[in-house]
Order: structure tokens, then sequence, then C-alpha cells
């Protein structure tokens, strides 16, 4: 009986979790929903799975998402405190099936600029991606760790005029192909395009293309190997001392144990 009853019981949450992922979104009484199906979960990585419960995704309540031009995949999942906007004029804002974007994400278009983020994407937490006067595509299934920045633009800097005055500029779109991984703190900046299946060390800043395969690392990005090559390893034996360590006490021998210096043979 209590097996049955469990299986009710479970049945029953679903049902409810499912009736309550439909009327969930943004705003008014669709927060209030989001707020009621999450409370039981932890943030984050703990309440990704509802988003497959619902065609419609999960967008987290403390999420604010307001964008014009936002087009929205199946089973999305928007974290807390992920703020979507869209600024003087901007562009298309296309979010794949079954994307994650985790908390405390910024995304915004703005002066034409579009960003494009296909299905099966993960973007981990305090990610910021800044689209102005051209596009940011990122491919399928890509991996990006946290606080990665991409920035498609940047002021002029003539002298004499601040920066603040200076008109925005580009030199092109920012292109991350399928399969690709950018580790964490990640900087990609105008006109580069990294290839598919291309992995990306931590901190690093990407100011040019990076091939396919291709595994790149370091201030700026540079080609270090290709995936499948094997590294030729050294061994990693320790190299000789060349002096004795100073921790080491120095122990002499006891008296007894000294011999006196014998007598030249006459």
């Amino acid at each position: 009986m209590r097996t049955i009853y469990q299986k009710l019981r479970g049945k029953a949450a679903l049902r409810w979790r499912r009736f309550l992922l439909d009327r969930s979104g943004p705003t008014g009484a669709g927060r209030l929903a989001a707020w009621l199906v999450s409370r039981a979960f932890p943030p984050h990585h703990g309440r990704a799975f509802l988003a497959n419960l619902s065609a419609g995704g999960f967008m987290d309540p403390a999420a604010s998402v307001r964008h014009p031009r936002l087009r929205l995949g199946k089973n999305t999942y928007i974290g807390a405190r992920v703020v979507v906007s869209e600024a003087n004029s901007g562009g298309l804002l296309t979010i794949g099936d079954r994307v994650h974007l985790y908390g405390d994400s910024f995304v915004e278009t703005g002066h034409g600029g579009s960003i494009v983020i296909g299905s099966d994407t993960h973007i981990q937490p305090g990610c910021h991606l800044h689209s102005h006067l051209a596009e940011i595509h990122i491919g399928e299934r890509v991996e990006i760790a946290a606080n990665c920045a991409f920035y498609n633009y940047d002021h002029g800097a003539a002298a004499g005029v601040p920066i603040m005055n200076q008109p925005l500029r580009t030199r092109g779109d920012i292109m991350v192909g399928d399969g690709a991984w950018l580790g964490h703190g990640v900087t990609v900046l105008q006109g580069v395009n990294i290839g598919e299946g291309a992995v990306i060390a931590a901190g690093a800043v990407v100011i040019s293309d990076i091939p396919a395969n291709a595994i790149a690392a370091g201030v700026p990005a540079r080609v270090v190997k290709h995936r499948g090559e094997n590294p030729s390893r050294r061994p990693l034996t320790p190299p000789p001392l060349t002096r004795k360590p100073s921790f080491l006490p120095v122990v002499s021998a006891p008296a007894s144990a000294r011999k006196a210096p014998s007598a030249p043979n006459p």
C-alpha cells in the first residue's frame, strides 16, 4: 500500500509542476507560478530539470527578461538573476531548444546587433554577451564556462574626445562553431571565428580566428595543439641537488667513533 501511495503522490506532484510550468512567465501571475514550482529546489543547476517538464521551459522568478525581439525555443532554462535586455534598437535574440542560461548572466542587443544561441548550448553563471552593430552567433552543443564575455564592438579612441562621446565601431561578427568549449573567464572580442570543436583555455583572450578542433590558450590566445595529438612528455625526474638543503640537520659522529690520525711511516 505504501508503494502505491508513493507512486500516486509522485504522479500528482508531477502534474502539479507541469500545471504551474505551463502558466509560468516573466511577469505577474507567471512569475508567481514560477516561484511556486521552484521553491522546493535549489537554484542554478538544481532547477534546470524543470525546463524538461514543459515545452515552454522554465524561467526563474528572479530573472529579468525584457526583450521585444526574443525568440525562445522549447525546453529552455533561464536561471536566477539572468538579465535579458534590448537597448537602442537592438536586433533579434534567438535562443534555441534546450539551451541552459544559468544565473547572474547578462545578455543584451543594441544598435542593430543580434545574438543567436544554438540548441543544447550551456552557458554557466556570470557570463556576458553584448552585441552591438554586428552578430554573436554561438553554435549548437557549445559549453561556455562561468564568467566568459563576448563583445563584438568597441568605442572609438580618437585623441581629445572623451571615450564615452565617441561612436561605437565593429570589426565584424563573433562566430563560435558547434561543439566548442570555452573555459572559465574567456573573453572573445569582435571579428573572431572559433571553429567547431575548438577548446579555449581558462582566462584566454581571443582576438583572432581559432581553427576547428584546435586548443588555444594565453593572452592573446594562440593555438598550442590540436585535439587528438599526443603531447610530448618530459620525464618527471627531479633535478639533482647542487647543495645540501638548509633544513637538513648536520649530525657529527660521536667522539668515541672518531679515529685519531695514524702516524706516518718512518
